[in-house]
């Protein structure tokens, strides 16, 4: 005698696959429309993930960051990089400074800096030879900053999942059918850069309006931002091709600031009109421009 579900099996028909792979495309779209959310920017966004998941993450991966690499604890350096943070952590609007913000320093020559769900954020010492004054400092860490506001570490991971469970759908679909999963392999490649990678760009450029205005707030001459991207181009040289990159390509992001400078110099002069710009103090023993 069958069970239940030995019955169910027994009677599913043939073209159980692509029924099984347009019930998870229905799935998909609910998930889509039940996952709304609003960017800094007014940009509608994915979001699957519950904040308190996300910033347990940013959590957890910033303390693994600093027991696996050198931290500097002490000195001109961080003092200096503490300054420029607590500067612009200042002016970040109050529906996104409930994170304990911290930062750190860490000993080495990548040019690079990050912010994580939680408020945690990791500056490189040798973004520390690009960004040659506290103004394109600030340039950096208002652009960290900006990402977490704008919960892009969710909106990546809920975009890869929602592209993963389209594909698998197609993968149930296929087969054994040779020929049509090289037609998929095709789109994983074809996902890849043309969902996820345009997202990352989008992030990347919208980052850098949020945090241009961020700089601006905290009184650091938002100009400096295509200074800092200038000295990134001559430090990196050639990168990828746009369309294959996470990041827009420098001439693109330098133009994009450009465009946005405007408000953002205006909102620097209302800064200095109400206090003095941050006496971010660049120490000694670095190099470059003060």
């Amino acid at each position: 005698m069958l069970s239940r579900r030995q019955k169910t099996m027994t009677l599913m028909p043939t073209n159980w696959p692509k029924r099984w792979a347009r019930a998870l495309t229905a799935l998909s779209a609910v998930a889509l429309l039940s996952a709304c959310a609003t960017s800094p920017t007014g940009r509608t966004q994915l979001q699957f993930f519950p904040d308190s998941q996300m910033q347990r993450m940013g959590i957890e991966a910033y303390g693994q960051m600093k027991d696996q690499e050198p931290v500097i604890t002490t000195g001109g350096v961080v003092d200096y990089v503490q300054c420029v943070t607590d500067a612009i952590v200042e002016h970040v609007p109050r529906e996104y400074a409930d994170a304990q913000w911290e930062v750190s320093v860490f000993d080495s020559e990548a040019v690079n800096a990050f912010a994580l769900p939680g408020g945690k954020m990791g500056v490189y010492t040798g973004l520390l030879d690009v960004a040659q004054n506290a103004n394109q400092l600030a340039a950096v860490i208002g652009h960290e900053i900006a990402h977490v506001m704008a919960e892009h570490a969710n909106e990546r991971m809920s975009t890869q999942f929602a592209t993963a469970v389209g594909l698998g759908a197609l993968q149930v679909a296929a087969g054994d059918d040779r020929d049509r999963q090289r037609v998929l392999a095709a789109l994983g490649v074809g996902a890849q850069v043309g969902i996820i990678l345009p997202f990352s760009r989008l992030h990347e450029s919208e980052a850098d309006v949020i945090g241009l205005e961020l700089m601006a707030h905290a009184g650091f001459d938002p100009q400096a931002s295509v200074a800092l991207w200038r000295n990134m181009a001559k430090a990196n040289g050639d990168g990828p091709p746009e369309f294959l990159s996470t990041h827009p390509s420098k001439d693109r992001r330098i133009s994009d600031l450009q465009a946005a400078m405007p408000r953002a110099l205006y909102l620097y002069e209302q800064a200095l009109e109400m206090a003095p710009a941050p006496d971010c103090q660049r120490p000694a023993e670095l190099s470059g421009a003060s």
